[in-house]
């Protein structure tokens, strides 16, 4: 190589794989419910207030805390949420403020304690340790546990 030229490294051009989780925290007992997509939109908003209402919480009443992301506002999911009005309280977040959700919290938590800056060899691998995680957080007194109602008193 000559000197001033840079080497050129070929870049991965494939798909990249993801994986989404769209979650919630309950706040009286510090537990976090997550639930993996494929992609974050409506349908799969709607699909996590189903898995929460008839999976999680089948009798309970349900206070949601949402923040203006659009699939939140969009016109299906609106319908959903007045599907589950009885059951169902919304309280919105004023818009652009990520830091009033205590979720958030907790997804940076998650992000620098298991994928940030870390190699995994297939996308199973990096799932299988998120749900490892999530259990963790759902562990009364874990090391790993991150407490959230201390930081809010």
């Amino acid at each position: 190589m000559k000197r001033g030229q840079q080497k050129a490294y070929p870049a991965h051009t494939g798909f990249r794989h993801q994986v989404h989780l769209i979650g919630g925290l309950d706040w009286c007992d510090e537990t976090v419910h997550a639930l993996p997509v494929v992609s974050k939109n409506s349908d799969s908003f709607i699909s996590f207030l189903e898995w929460l209402c008839g999976h999680i919480y089948p009798d309970d009443p349900l206070v949601i805390v949402l923040d203006n992301v659009s699939y939140h506002r969009s016109t299906s999911v609106m319908a959903a949420l007045s599907l589950l009005e009885p059951r169902v309280q919304v309280i919105w977040l004023p818009k652009y403020s990520p830091d009033m959700n205590p979720i958030e919290r907790y997804w940076l938590h998650l992000k620098t304690n298991v994928y940030a800056n870390r190699l995994f060899a297939s996308l199973a691998d990096l799932c299988s340790r998120i749900q490892l995680w999530l259990g963790f957080q759902n562990i009364a007194h874990h090391a790993d546990k991150l407490s959230f109602s201390n930081s809010f008193r």
